[in-house]
């Protein structure tokens, strides 16, 4: 259900929040339809970061790509899970099929386990990907000073990404004003 058409940037918005998000969205449109390195969405918790994300994943979707959604904490889970004896693949196995993935998008960003092992296996992961120049949508309510320095290095590289900056209020909040 979380597509470009139910994005709502009409609901109990000021003005400068819904041009903020409306151009959020434009950006989301444009980058679905010719994804090219990395899409950086950062904002409030609430505020349509996740929704512009998936939307983007069911567009790249619709056009056949393969996607991988899905939120850092759990993709560290994902990757720990394979050292478990009986799992059924090897840990190489999905550490490539997440490096690798012909769009990846990775909610949530800054919300995981800061152990010296995530953050390894994340910058790994997103070096890779940045190095390769691969499709990838980040999502993320930490400001970018905020995260691990070797992944900021990547995300503010004006080359490589583009940064989106969602000003409004997350929509719970919104909701309740009068």
């Amino acid at each position: 259900e979380q597509t470009f058409d139910t994005f709502d940037t009409r609901k109990k918005l000021t003005p400068d929040e819904r041009r903020n998000l409306e151009l959020a969205l434009e950006i989301a449109i444009s980058y679905a339809r010719r994804p090219q390195d990395w899409l950086v969405l950062l904002g409030p918790y609430g505020s349509g970061k996740t929704h512009l994300a998936a939307a983007i994943a069911h567009y790249q979707q619709q056009q056949g790509t393969d996607v991988m959604f899905i939120t850092v904490p759990d993709l560290l889970d994902y990757l720990r899970l394979a050292f478990n004896p009986s799992a059924p693949v090897s840990f190489d196995h999905r550490f490539q099929l997440v490096r690798n993935a012909a769009f990846l998008v990775l909610d949530d960003l800054g919300t995981e386990n800061s152990s010296a092992w995530a953050k390894e296996k994340l910058f790994q992961i997103m070096d890779y990907r940045y190095v390769a120049r691969l499709p990838t949508v980040i999502t993320t309510a930490k400001r970018l000073e905020d995260l691990d320095g070797r992944i900021r290095s990547r995300l503010i590289d004006e080359r490589r990404c583009t940064t989106v900056a969602i000003t409004a209020p997350g929509y719970p909040l919104r909701l309740k004003r009068d």
